[in-house]
């Protein structure tokens, strides 16, 4: 489910973004890391107090301690790479996330890593704007429910058993890869809001979509969705009436669909569709939980946020920093999925930072650079584009989704399969035929009906789903349990 890690940069923070050379990576000595031929060993700072650190090299900084930051950070560590862990919040924090906990999320832990779930979930509930709802059940888990403070804490704590050093309350302000901050091209300055100077052979960027290490790099956006959610404590019968069981309501709004999550005494209550009309993704939200019985329940917590995800040609790294999860923009276009994005995005960004770190030149450094590229681009740059094809379908079809999932097993098979990691949408459509001809029959059609108006994207869509809208009116509710 849609999950963001960052607010908006204000236009005061926007002013203090300094942009650098991709190329910044100077030659160096031919030493090993964490060393100097001359000098010996660098000196590694110990966390403290700010303005008690000296200006010691580390050999990765990862600014962000989210699920793809403490990923990074782990995954540095474990190479034995001196690491540190900037995150500008106190932990644990909240963060607004429905919490799903798939197959890739679960198989990109570190290793002993214990979940901390709050349910397990082995039935679905789909309904179609409120209205003919099935469930669909499950004898193995389909998926875990997490809550996000603990889950996120608990992945920084393995990161610093392996090694990395965590500093909260620690706002970046931007990153340099030159001038009078910079003692040379091997090495990256990270200054703090507090003026104060970090230096690394490498850095990685996972401080949210809107962070400033995004910003550096020259991340491009290209979808961009709005996420409404309440947290709200419910009474132990009505907690039981949801127990091992999620809602899934494809919306009324194109590309729209909502959620409840059971999580012990609290349902994590949300809906998401595209930006533009916050005032009609909140009316959702409202008749949502209506239609649920939930309206009656004081929300603890009710939040906002926005996902982005990245354009196609939007670059990965600059230099020796790289960004990674919310910050390089990956998730899954269609469910706005962020968690298992993070997760794999993170460690191998940490993976090949330590390589970046290692680089004694720019064209070694570039070169490791691009091997990330191609790496995240090769498995989940290939999930995001069927993702941004099944939301196409979705935008204009969703009566068609719902009935494929409800009604027609293989498709139903196709969603547990994907939840429990067996297999991915790029792999589903790599080895279903016919999953790839319906994509592609689809495909055409759209841009047909986009060439024959002149309207492409949303705009397209949300026209066939008005259609849809209409169609569906006529249709009388159901439920049916399976």
């Amino acid at each position: 489910m849609p999950c963001e890690s960052k607010g908006h940069r204000s236009d005061q923070e926007q002013k203090h973004i300094v942009s650098s050379e991709n190329a910044d990576a100077g030659s160096e000595s031919g030493s090993t890391p964490g060393t100097d031929p001359e000098s010996g060993p660098e000196t590694v700072p110990e966390a403290g107090p700010a303005g008690e650190h000296d200006r010691s090299v580390w050999d990765v900084v990862v600014v962000g301690a989210g699920p793809a930051g403490a990923s990074a950070a782990y995954a540095a560590a474990v190479a034995g790479r001196h690491v540190l862990l900037l995150e500008k919040a106190e932990l644990p924090r909240y963060k607004t996330c429905g919490g799903g906990i798939i197959g890739p999320s679960r198989d990109s832990l570190p290793p002993g890593f214990e979940l901390p779930l709050r349910d397990r979930v082995h039935a679905v509930t789909f309904s179609l704007n409120g209205k003919l709802s099935r469930t669909r059940r499950s004898r193995r888990m389909l998926f875990g429910l997490i809550n996000r403070p603990e889950f996120d804490a608990s992945l920084v704590e393995h990161a610093q058993k392996a090694g990395a050093v965590l500093r909260t309350g620690a706002s970046v302000s931007r990153v340099q890869q030159h001038g009078p901050a910079v003692p040379d091209r091997r090495t990256v300055a990270v200054v703090l809001a507090d003026g104060e100077t970090i230096l690394a052979r490498a850095v990685v960027g996972a401080d949210g979509s809107a962070g400033r290490i995004g910003a550096h790099v020259g991340v491009k956006l290209d979808q961009v969705d709005l996420g409404l959610e309440l947290e709200i404590p419910v009474p132990p019968t009505v907690a039981e009436d949801w127990s091992g069981r999620v809602l899934i309501d494809w919306g009324p709004l194109p590309g729209s669909y909502g959620w409840v999550f059971p999580k012990g005494d609290t349902l994590t209550v949300g809906v998401i569709s595209a930006r533009g009309d916050g005032a009609a993704t909140k009316r959702y939200l409202e008749d949502f939980v209506a239609k649920q019985g939930l309206a009656g329940f004081e929300p603890a917590i009710s939040s906002g946020h926005l996902t982005r995800c990245r354009s196609d040609d939007s670059p990965l790294s600059r230099g020796r920093v790289l960004v990674c999860g919310d910050a390089a923009g990956l998730l899954e276009p269609w469910t706005r999925e962020g968690i298992s994005f993070a997760l794999r995005s993170g460690r191998l960004a940490g993976e090949w930072a330590v390589r970046i770190s290692e680089a004694h030149d720019a064209v070694d450094a570039r070169r490791q650079a691009l091997n990330y590229a191609f790496a995240i681009k090769a498995g989940l740059g290939v999930e995001m584009s069927v993702g941004r094809r099944m939301l196409s379908v979705f935008e204009r079809r969703p009566g068609m989704l719902h009935a494929a999932i409800t009604g027609f097993r293989p498709a139903w098979k196709a969603f547990a399969d994907i939840t429990r990691g067996v297999t991915s949408l790029g792999g589903l459509v790599r080895t279903h035929p016919l999953a790839r001809r319906a994509l592609d029959v689809l495909d055409r059609q759209k841009a047909g009906a986009a060439q024959g108006t002149g309207k492409s994207g949303r705009e397209q869509d949300r026209e066939s789903a008005r259609d849809d809208d209409g169609r569906d009116k006529d249709q009388k509710d159901g439920a049916v349990t399976t």
